[in-house]
């Protein structure tokens, strides 16, 4: 007795054991003869090839239901213990919640909820810009200088050429002179040199 033909037609004899592909009608009418397989050859129809599940999955797409749409309905007691985490988020978001419409209701906000307010020193913030205009004023002129040079320039570069006297304006009006100094040293050292003309 011979087993089941496997995918490239071998049949294994149970009695002998021996493994041949049986004899078989052409379709012209003649015989093909019965072929002996040696021991220990698989062919490569025979060899199972890895499934990967991924891949296979990949290839499947758009022929079935959304992947997990049935878990939603079915696993909920699975749901709520996988999400710990998310119950004790949604206590803290409504603890926050009471909190907030319980200061709403006292009509104040108290410290300790009150979001920090950075105090900015406005000398600071004033000193902070004047230097930023300083160090742009100084890359505009020296752009101004290459361009009379005769060297191109690109277009941002002659845009900070043309922004010049929107910086000097900017520092005037910080109370600077176009070279970045306070106006008030600048007089006093006018009047100095006034001074000193005057005594000679």
């Amino acid at each position: 007795m011979s087993t089941r033909p496997t995918a490239s037609g071998i049949v294994t004899d149970e009695v002998s054991g021996e493994r041949i592909i049986p004899a078989s009608k052409r379709a012209d009418g003649s015989t093909r003869k019965a072929i002996k397989i040696r021991p220990g050859y698989r062919p490569p129809e025979d060899v199972e090839v890895y499934r990967n599940q991924a891949a296979e999955t990949y290839r499947n797409r758009g022929k079935g239901p959304v992947p997990g749409a049935e878990g939603l309905k079915d696993d909920k007691p699975a749901a709520q213990s996988s999400s710990a985490a998310a119950s004790k988020n949604a206590k803290r978001r409504e603890a926050r919640k009471r909190a907030k419409a319980a200061e709403e209701v006292q009509g104040h906000s108290s410290p300790a909820t009150e979001p920090k307010k950075e105090e900015v020193d406005p000398e600071a913030e004033k000193e902070k810009k004047v230097r930023n205009l300083k160090k742009k004023l100084r890359q505009a002129k020296e752009l101004k200088e290459k361009k009379e040079t005769g060297q191109s320039l690109l277009p941002e570069q002659i845009a900070k050429v043309i922004k010049i006297n929107e910086l000097i304006r900017e520092l005037d009006a910080l109370g600077f002179d176009a070279d970045g100094e306070p106006k008030k040293k600048a007089e006093d050292t006018a009047a100095d040199t006034e001074a000193k003309e005057a005594a000679d």
